[in-house]
């Protein structure tokens, strides 16, 4: 049982670390562009604002667990907004169930998000980030619903949070 366990949890972070194909999307941020986001805070400032987890995300790339996120099966209507700055960056109609064990969605609002390439962990990957506080939401891949957009924006719950429509 421990074995079926560890290995539908290998799938699951492989699934959601997949190759992505849509090059042209990609744009590189540098040391530069870090200092065009609108909000600007100190590792300071933001670990006082942010969980540790939300910080290890955010701030640090990091991923959260598969299948542990508070919103990977959510589905009411309204707004996911960054965690960090509250910048709207995805509506509940463009959320879908992947089945990758991390919210997916197939659209972010536009001008919303910024991507930076990133070939850690001997892949290459297009990271999705905040534009407006530069947060570490998740990464894109071009394995989404092919009657929408065709993309799958795979994003930690933790670095969102949503707002309900009223």
């Amino acid at each position: 049982m421990k074995n079926i366990f560890i290995i539908l949890l290998a799938f699951s972070f492989v699934s959601c670390n997949s190759q992505n194909k849509n090059a042209e999307q990609v744009k590189s941020t540098s040391k530069k562009d870090t200092m065009d986001f609108k909000i600007v805070k100190t590792d300071a400032e933001w670990k006082a604002q942010l969980s540790p987890e939300a910080y290890a995300v955010l701030r640090e790339k990091g991923t959260e667990r598969p299948y542990t996120g508070e919103y990977d099966k959510h589905f009411e209507k309204g707004m996911y907004v960054c965690a960090a700055c509250e910048n709207p960056l995805f509506t509940s109609d463009t959320k879908f169930d992947s089945h990758c064990g991390w919210p997916s969605f197939d659209e972010a609002i536009k001008g919303a998000t910024i991507y930076h390439k990133d070939t850690s962990y001997g892949m290459i990957r297009t990271e999705v980030m905040c534009a407006k506080c530069g947060g570490h939401l998740g990464h894109v891949f071009d394995d989404g619903p092919q009657e929408t957009t065709g993309q799958r924006y795979c994003t930690n719950s933790v670095s969102i949070k949503f707002l309900p429509a009223k």
